[in-house]
């Protein structure tokens, strides 16, 4: 019965959800690119990407539920740091945080067709580590966007797991919380890497959760705060992970 179910839904997926999916991708991409050159990239660059996330699960009838803490201010900025299990935490973060926010991202991102260029027209942050003058940059962009109440969105694994499980924390979001004595707020993801694991090759039904912690405020600053606020973060998010993936696993990527 469950191979049946599974071959019924692999049908759906190419037969229905692919085809919506890719003209709602098309769509929202040029919506937020008309709408950023336009008029207000804070706007435009954040509700047709919500939008977007929101029909991509619910075209797929991934069930999405949200645990949050009253705790998380609506116009303060935070540095949101999150586990990055698969694909579908974009979808997850973009649609159900909640709040206006930028991304943090891979450069290589920008090629990709149609999103990239929406993401440089929204204003997202792309990490450009090809040297002192670049990485400057883009801690001077970050310095600039984290504004009136406009939040980060950073995954400080760097890539996403193979196994489900986290691996090490990078420096960069911390760093940038400690400069800005900003609050980090760890998001821990459930369900992404059972939907679609990095080496998947079909989409899995399986219910997404997002939960959405209590706030990490500095204490003090420089590198003591720095590995303050990683440890703490690290340690928040899985503890809100299946037993299974808990515990830490170095990526090979890493």
């Amino acid at each position: 019965m469950k191979s049946i179910l599974q071959l019924l839904y692999r049908i759906y997926q190419v037969c229905i959800a692919a085809p919506i999916i890719l003209v709602a991708t098309i769509l929202t991409a040029l919506v937020t690119m008309i709408g950023s050159w336009i008029g207000s990239a804070h706007f435009w660059g954040y509700y047709p990407g919500r939008i977007w996330s929101k029909v991509i699960c619910y075209t797929l009838l991934l069930p999405v539920k949200v645990r949050q803490n009253t705790n998380v201010a609506k116009h303060q900025s935070y540095v949101f740091v999150a586990n990055h299990q698969g694909a579908f935490d974009i979808f997850l973060i973009y649609g159900f945080l909640g709040r206006n926010f930028k991304w943090m991202m891979k450069r290589s991102l920008k090629k990709m067709p149609f999103v990239g260029p929406a993401c440089q027209a929204a204003g997202h942050i792309f990490v450009d580590k090809t040297g002192p003058s670049k990485i400057k940059e883009t801690i001077d962009h970050a310095h600039k966007v984290l504004q009136n109440g406009t939040s980060l969105v950073v995954f400080p694994e760097g890539s996403r797991t193979f196994t489900g499980h986290m691996g090490f924390f990078r420096r960069g979001a911390f760093q940038l919380a400690d400069d800005l004595h900003l609050p980090v707020v760890p998001i821990t993801i459930n369900g992404s890497f059972d939907v679609f694991p990095r080496t998947g090759k079909w989409v899995n039904w399986h219910p997404l959760e997002l939960v959405i912690h209590d706030p990490i405020y500095p204490q003090g600053e420089g590198s003591e705060n720095i590995s303050y606020l990683m440890k703490e973060s690290w340690s928040i998010i899985e503890k809100s992970l299946p037993l299974k993936y808990q515990g830490e696993v170095d990526n090979p990527d890493q």
